[in-house]
Order: structure tokens, then sequence, then C-alpha cells
């Protein structure tokens, strides 16, 4: 959790740095898709343990078990879903 953590500070600070408006075109785009590739990492983690959650809640419907959960598979199956 500690990788979201920081991908979400440093995606708060390039949209600090965006909305300052200080920056050059080329400063710009590239600060945006830095912003993009953050913003899709921290989505891929917050689906992998809204995914873990739903695990624990459908198993803790019949008593409450700890399972394993593949974070590498769960988001390929969300990229083939979308």
């Amino acid at each position: 959790m500690a990788d979201f953590e920081n991908q979400l500070k440093a995606l708060e600070s390039v949209v600090q740095r965006l909305e300052q408006g200080d920056l050059s075109l080329e400063e710009s785009v590239q600060l945006f898709e830095e912003g993009i590739k953050l913003s899709d990492a921290c989505k891929k983690e917050l689906e992998a343990a809204e995914g873990k959650i739903q695990l624990l809640v459908d198993r803790g419907k019949s008593g409450m078990k700890v399972v394993d959960f593949d974070i590498k598979e769960n988001a390929a199956a969300s990229e083939d879903e979308g």
C-alpha cells in the first residue's frame, strides 16, 4: 500500500505544478503524461484493494476466511473488461 500513497502524492504534486501554469508547453505535456501514468497506477492499486475486500466480504458471509489475492491476475482481468 505504500506504493499507492507514494504514487498519489506524486500525482498531487503533478496536478499542483500543472495548475500553477508557469510551465512551457513541452514541460506541461510531459507532466500531463506522467500524471496519466500515475493515475492509472493508482487506479490499478485501488481496483486490487477493492477486489480483495470483496473477496473477504463474500467469504465472510459463510464464515470469515482470508484468501490470497493475485494483483497481477486481477489487473489482467480488469484490462480484459475495459
